[in-house]
């Protein structure tokens, strides 16, 4: 004890200038950087967060790589001309990157555009085994009835179903000229981008999905339309403030879309389109305030949705996919093919709810609206899409005068397609 008393009494062989007290800080400047940098690692390596920073100088040098790869024949499209050698196609801005995907802002002909991409380069998509072997220019003699053939299995993969009679002849398969090898090489690289495919097919056939208005090399076009914004005030940008009453007749414009949206989604197809990404930024508004799904990378058929949903599990929080539920089965551990949740519910939790919560919403939902929201509550606490009874779990509860799952939100378990 003596001596353990003396050691303490002495400096030891740190030394008075304290460089044990300089070591011990330098290892833990050290450690913190590690920690920082495995952490920034990570994060990167997340696929639910940006990998990137979206930025003009790369979308630039994207585009520029896509006409380059035009003109030498590599891949073809109805707007690349506009784009490479009119001048008629411009590039404005970045919006954002995610995941891989690139969506630019550009004016075509005096028309705000958004080009959208699931890669950043034409490359990354497999090429279209027919056309190995055939020279630069070729292409001319690929037989139809074989293009149709590949072309529908790539749509039936990404739908979970087989496309209506006629519904790829609006791609341009038949198209037949110099270019046509580039062309090909181009609608096969479009065919793997499930969002390209079902946005080409609903076209003319929903008010509520934006048109592809044309295409070059893996990019293609849609309307640009401004898109709603959790941090908006009313959470969709509704023109000049026109006081309390143009207000609140554009809320409920707003609102009486989205229920048609719902019931056109739910009804009006061969099989219910499901909506498991919604939140604000996903949707946007023409004037006439009706409501345009402008990004359905989530939005699935009930084919697909079947597919997706029955998987491996050991309680029901495996069976979310991000807005669309379903329940496990603990007899057998797979959760159930039917979605427990209805694209009704979501929407009255992700939006409708800020509205009822709000005394600017609340204001506005009066009249035919009140009515007509009390008919979608009462449809919402209703039976779900499974034909099975209700359970206290699956049961919606009522939020600020709308519904929502008794489900929270998760990022997905289950593995898509």
């Amino acid at each position: 004890m003596a001596r353990a008393a003396g050691a303490r009494g002495r400096p030891g062989r740190c030394g008075l200038g304290g460089r044990c007290g300089r070591r011990a800080l330098l290892a833990c400047v050290a450690w913190t950087a590690g920690w920082v940098l495995a952490a920034t690692l990570l994060l990167r390596a997340h696929p639910g967060v940006p990998s990137e920073r979206c930025s003009d100088e790369k979308s630039r040098r994207i585009l520029a790589a896509l006409c380059q790869g035009y003109r030498g024949g590599a891949l073809g499209g109805d707007l690349c001309e506009d784009l490479c050698e009119a001048g008629q196609l411009r590039y404005r801005r970045c919006l954002y990157y995610e995941r891989g995907k690139k969506v630019l802002q550009a004016d075509w002909r005096g028309r705000p555009v958004v080009l959208k991409a699931k890669e950043e380069a034409f490359s990354s998509f497999p090429p279209l085994g027919l056309l190995d072997g055939q020279p630069e220019a070729g292409g001319q003699d690929l037989p139809e009835a074989e293009l149709l053939v590949l072309a529908a299995g790539e749509a039936r993969s990404a739908l979970g179903l087989e496309p209506a009679e006629g519904g790829l002849g609006r791609l341009g398969l038949a198209r037949r000229g110099p270019r046509r090898r580039g062309q090909l090489a181009s609608l096969w690289a479009l065919l793997q981008q499930e969002e390209f495919v079902l946005l080409s097919l609903l076209r003319g056939r929903s008010p509520h999905a934006p048109p592809v208005l044309g295409s070059c090399g893996h990019f293609y076009a849609v309307e640009h339309l401004a898109a709603g914004s959790p941090g908006h005030r009313a959470l969709f940008p509704l023109g000049p403030d026109r006081g309390r009453r143009g207000q609140a007749r554009a809320v409920s414009g707003v609102a009486l879309s989205f229920l048609d949206m719902v019931r056109h989604f739910d009804h009006d197809f061969a099989h219910r389109l499901h909506l498991c990404d919604v939140k604000p930024e996903n949707f946007a508004i023409r004037s006439d305030f009706t409501v345009v799904a402008i990004d359905v990378d989530m939005a699935f058929f009930e084919p697909k949705m079947r597919e997706i949903l029955e998987q491996n599990c050991t309680r029901d929080e495996d069976c979310n996919f991000f807005d669309c539920f379903s329940k496990c089965d603990l007899r057998v551990h797979r959760c159930g093919a039917q979605r427990a949740n209805s694209n009704l519910q979501v929407v009255c939790d992700k939006i409708f709810r800020h509205w009822f919560s709000s005394p600017r919403g609340s204001s506005a939902m009066s009249g035919p609206l009140r009515g007509q929201l009390q008919a979608a509550v009462q449809e919402a606490h209703g039976p779900t899409q499974s034909t099975r009874p209700q359970t206290e779990h699956m049961a919606p509860r009522r939020a600020h005068g709308c519904t929502q799952s008794s489900r929270p939100h998760t990022e997905h378990t289950a593995p898509h397609g």
